[in-house]
């Protein structure tokens, strides 16, 4: 807890107890499971190949990315409180590092320059965050996540 940041309020953990239970729901279960073995796109159009829009893919895609979307965006409005939403959630920043290779070009393709921008500010924010509580914490996250990509992807 630092000064900036006071004690979470009981209505801040109430929320995130919410949201963490939201995230047990049966398709949005399968959606994040399927993103975290499946989704490693270097590019924005590899990510068109792997979850085209209108198809089955592409909706599991947009369940993870609209639901930590407006869960980022909750933290950015201060609805949540900021050192206890780190200290317990890290998926966000996982999705943040997958779509992140082609989000400008799908921000541009599609119109959208705030598309994912409050994973984006929390992203950013987290990474901050993190190198002045666990420094180099983020980079090996980096690491062992090109580790995981399956055999034959490129890394971005």
């Amino acid at each position: 807890m630092s000064a900036t940041n006071p004690k979470p309020t009981h209505e801040q953990a109430q929320l995130q107890l919410e949201l963490y239970d939201l995230r047990r729901e049966a398709r949005l279960r399968q959606a994040r499971d399927w993103f975290m073995k499946n989704y490693f796109p270097s590019t924005f159009e590899e990510s068109m190949k792997i979850a085209p829009p209108m198809s089955e893919n592409g909706a599991l895609l947009m369940m993870v990315i609209s639901y930590w979307e407006q869960t980022c965006a909750l933290l950015n409005h201060g609805l949540l409180h900021e050192d206890l939403f780190f200290e317990t959630t890290g998926e966000f920043f996982a999705v943040w590092e997958r779509i992140k290779p082609g989000i400008q070009q799908g921000r541009e393709m599609f119109k959208n320059k705030l598309f994912a921008a409050n994973l984006e500010q929390a992203a950013q924010r987290y990474e901050k965050w993190s190198e002045t509580r666990s420094p180099g914490q983020i980079a090996a996250f980096r690491e062992f996540s090109k580790q995981m990509r399956p055999q034959g992807t490129k890394a971005a």
